[in-house]
Protein backbone atom coordinates (compact mmCIF):
# COMPACT_ATOMS: atom_id res chain seq x y z
CA UNK A 1 0.00 0.00 0.00
CA UNK A 2 1.55 3.24 -1.36
CA UNK A 3 2.00 6.12 1.99
CA UNK A 4 -0.40 9.06 0.81
CA UNK A 5 1.38 12.48 1.79
CA UNK A 6 -0.76 15.52 2.95
CA UNK A 7 -0.45 18.38 0.36
CA UNK A 8 1.69 21.11 0.69
CA UNK A 9 0.46 24.50 1.10
CA UNK A 10 1.47 27.67 2.99
CA UNK A 11 -0.82 26.76 6.20
CA UNK A 12 0.83 23.09 6.36
CA UNK A 13 4.14 24.79 5.91
CA UNK A 14 3.25 26.88 8.51
CA UNK A 15 2.01 24.47 11.04
CA UNK A 16 4.99 22.12 10.50
CA UNK A 17 7.32 25.13 11.47
CA UNK A 18 4.97 25.85 14.80
CA UNK A 19 5.13 22.15 15.63
CA UNK A 20 9.17 22.20 15.04
CA UNK A 21 10.26 25.08 17.00
CA UNK A 22 7.66 24.30 19.57
CA UNK A 23 9.72 21.06 20.37
CA UNK A 24 13.72 21.96 19.45
CA UNK A 25 15.53 25.29 19.41
CA UNK A 26 16.54 26.11 15.93
CA UNK A 27 18.43 28.88 13.48
CA UNK A 28 16.65 30.22 10.44
CA UNK A 29 18.62 27.62 8.58
CA UNK A 30 17.99 24.75 10.38
CA UNK A 31 14.05 25.68 10.07
CA UNK A 32 14.42 25.99 6.32
CA UNK A 33 16.07 23.11 6.14
CA UNK A 34 13.55 21.30 7.99
CA UNK A 35 10.68 22.50 5.42
CA UNK A 36 12.43 21.92 2.63
CA UNK A 37 12.79 18.47 3.94
CA UNK A 38 9.10 18.37 4.29
CA UNK A 39 8.67 19.43 0.44
CA UNK A 40 11.21 16.94 -0.92
CA UNK A 41 9.56 14.00 1.11
CA UNK A 42 6.00 15.20 -0.09
CA UNK A 43 7.63 15.55 -3.93
CA UNK A 44 8.54 11.75 -3.45
CA UNK A 45 5.14 10.08 -2.43
CA UNK A 46 3.88 12.22 -5.45
CA UNK A 47 2.18 14.69 -3.31
CA UNK A 48 0.65 17.82 -4.75
CA UNK A 49 2.83 20.88 -3.97
CA UNK A 50 2.09 24.42 -4.21
CA UNK A 51 3.79 26.85 -6.96
CA UNK A 52 6.34 29.03 -5.48
CA UNK A 53 7.32 27.21 -2.34
CA UNK A 54 10.83 27.85 -1.56
CA UNK A 55 9.04 31.73 -1.30
CA UNK A 56 6.83 30.93 0.97
CA UNK A 57 9.30 28.99 3.10
CA UNK A 58 11.34 32.24 3.25
CA UNK A 59 8.21 34.11 4.35
CA UNK A 60 7.08 31.95 7.05
CA UNK A 61 10.95 31.65 8.38
CA UNK A 62 11.33 35.38 8.11
CA UNK A 63 7.88 35.78 9.91
CA UNK A 64 9.36 33.63 13.15
CA UNK A 65 12.61 36.08 12.72
CA UNK A 66 10.64 38.91 13.02
CA UNK A 67 8.80 37.70 16.15
CA UNK A 68 11.49 36.87 17.95
CA UNK A 69 10.86 32.94 17.96
CA UNK A 70 14.39 32.45 16.01
CA UNK A 71 17.60 34.27 17.10
CA UNK A 72 20.58 32.82 15.56
CA UNK A 73 22.62 34.56 18.11
CA UNK A 74 21.06 33.29 20.88
CA UNK A 75 20.75 30.07 19.32
CA UNK A 76 24.99 30.24 18.94
CA UNK A 77 25.27 31.55 22.27
CA UNK A 78 23.19 28.98 24.08
CA UNK A 79 24.80 25.37 21.97
CA UNK A 80 28.21 26.83 22.11
CA UNK A 81 27.70 27.04 26.22
CA UNK A 82 26.67 23.86 26.40
CA UNK A 83 29.12 22.04 23.95
CA UNK A 84 31.55 23.58 25.69
CA UNK A 85 30.41 22.56 29.23
CA UNK A 86 30.92 18.52 27.43
CA UNK A 87 34.05 19.03 26.61
CA UNK A 88 33.84 19.87 22.96
CA UNK A 89 36.85 21.39 21.35
CA UNK A 90 36.72 24.93 19.79
CA UNK A 91 37.29 23.16 16.59
CA UNK A 92 34.35 21.12 16.55
CA UNK A 93 32.01 23.83 18.29
CA UNK A 94 32.57 26.50 15.42
CA UNK A 95 31.87 23.16 12.67
CA UNK A 96 28.39 21.95 14.78
CA UNK A 97 27.19 25.45 14.94
CA UNK A 98 27.82 26.11 11.00
CA UNK A 99 25.93 22.89 10.47
CA UNK A 100 23.18 24.25 12.32
CA UNK A 101 22.94 26.96 10.46
CA UNK A 102 25.04 29.77 12.22
CA UNK A 103 27.74 31.76 10.33
CA UNK A 104 29.64 34.96 10.24
CA UNK A 105 29.20 37.51 12.98
CA UNK A 106 27.08 35.40 15.25
CA UNK A 107 29.45 32.17 14.77
CA UNK A 108 32.32 34.77 16.29
CA UNK A 109 29.78 36.06 18.61
CA UNK A 110 29.29 33.28 20.53
CA UNK A 111 32.60 32.13 20.37
CA UNK A 112 33.75 35.19 21.48
CA UNK A 113 30.92 35.70 24.40
CA UNK A 114 31.95 32.22 25.69
CA UNK A 115 35.46 33.85 26.69
CA UNK A 116 33.77 36.76 28.22
CA UNK A 117 31.25 34.80 30.10
CA UNK A 118 33.96 32.29 31.54
CA UNK A 119 36.56 35.15 31.67
CA UNK A 120 39.20 32.82 30.00
CA UNK A 121 41.45 33.26 27.27
CA UNK A 122 40.57 31.02 23.91
CA UNK A 123 43.43 28.50 25.11
CA UNK A 124 42.09 28.50 28.80
CA UNK A 125 38.69 27.73 27.61
CA UNK A 126 40.18 24.89 24.83
CA UNK A 127 42.10 23.68 28.73
CA UNK A 128 38.86 23.83 30.05
CA UNK A 129 36.79 21.59 27.69
CA UNK A 130 39.49 19.17 27.08
CA UNK A 131 39.55 18.52 30.88
CA UNK A 132 36.01 18.16 30.64
CA UNK A 133 35.98 15.22 28.25
CA UNK A 134 38.85 13.78 30.57
CA UNK A 135 36.57 13.91 32.92
CA UNK A 136 33.20 12.80 31.94
CA UNK A 137 34.98 10.08 29.59
CA UNK A 138 37.55 8.68 32.66
CA UNK A 139 40.78 9.83 30.86
CA UNK A 140 44.47 10.50 31.80
CA UNK A 141 44.02 11.25 35.69
CA UNK A 142 40.22 10.44 36.05
CA UNK A 143 41.65 6.52 35.01
CA UNK A 144 42.64 4.58 37.76
CA UNK A 145 46.51 4.77 38.39
CA UNK A 146 47.10 0.99 37.65
CA UNK A 147 45.93 2.13 33.81
CA UNK A 148 47.13 5.18 32.69
CA UNK A 149 50.70 4.31 31.48
CA UNK A 150 48.91 1.57 29.08
CA UNK A 151 46.28 4.07 27.81
CA UNK A 152 47.98 7.00 27.77
CA UNK A 153 48.12 6.98 23.47
CA UNK A 154 44.51 5.80 23.58
CA UNK A 155 43.56 8.79 25.77
CA UNK A 156 45.47 10.95 23.74
CA UNK A 157 44.01 9.49 20.38
CA UNK A 158 40.64 10.25 22.07
CA UNK A 159 40.79 13.83 22.73
CA UNK A 160 42.88 14.62 19.12
CA UNK A 161 39.52 12.69 17.69
CA UNK A 162 37.88 15.23 19.50
CA UNK A 163 39.64 17.91 17.68
CA UNK A 164 42.15 18.98 20.63
CA UNK A 165 45.94 20.12 19.37
CA UNK A 166 48.50 17.73 20.74
CA UNK A 167 49.88 20.28 23.20
CA UNK A 168 46.39 20.42 25.21
CA UNK A 169 45.76 16.55 25.05
CA UNK A 170 49.27 16.19 26.32
CA UNK A 171 48.68 18.58 29.07
CA UNK A 172 45.53 16.94 30.37
CA UNK A 173 46.62 13.31 29.75
CA UNK A 174 49.48 13.83 31.86
CA UNK A 175 48.49 15.93 34.50
CA UNK A 176 49.52 13.88 37.82
CA UNK A 177 45.71 14.26 39.55
CA UNK A 178 42.60 15.54 38.19
CA UNK A 179 42.88 18.50 40.75
CA UNK A 180 46.41 19.04 39.10
CA UNK A 181 44.38 19.41 36.42
CA UNK A 182 41.66 22.11 37.55
CA UNK A 183 44.68 24.08 38.92
CA UNK A 184 46.53 24.78 35.95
Amino acid sequence: MKRVARPITARYLQNAATFYLERYPSTAEGLRRVLNRRVRRAEMLDAPVMENVQQAIDVIVARFVDAGVIDDKAFAQTKARALHRRGTSNRLTRQKLKMAGVVGAALDDAMAGLDVELDVTPAQRELRAAAALARRRRLGPHRPAKDRKDNRLRDLATLARAGFAYDVARKVIDAATPDALDES
